[in-house]
């Protein structure tokens, strides 16, 4: 693994060390980690469907795009909680 330095600002800082107490993780590296997969894998589900959504035939609209989002995130969120 490669080490990498961050500055954040003190707030932030306090809001992710309340997270790490609250939702038991055991650093602030191991919530900064999964924060970031599950970032790097909402972008992953949403190009894809942008890529499904102009393979179809039938032009999707921006609020049906809009709920398909919804959805993809809310199953990212229920498989990571």
């Amino acid at each position: 693994m490669t080490m990498i330095n961050i500055r954040l600002e003190k707030n932030f800082l306090q809001d992710i060390d309340n997270l790490v107490k609250t939702q038991n993780y055991q650093s602030r590296t191991e919530l900064i980690r999964e924060s970031l997969r599950e970032k790097i894998e909402e972008k992953k589900l949403i190009e894809a469907v942008k890529k499904l959504r102009g393979s179809w035939k039938t032009k999707t609209s921006n609020e049906d795009y809009e709920k398909m989002k919804e959805r993809i995130g809310k199953r990212i969120i229920k498989k990571f909680t």
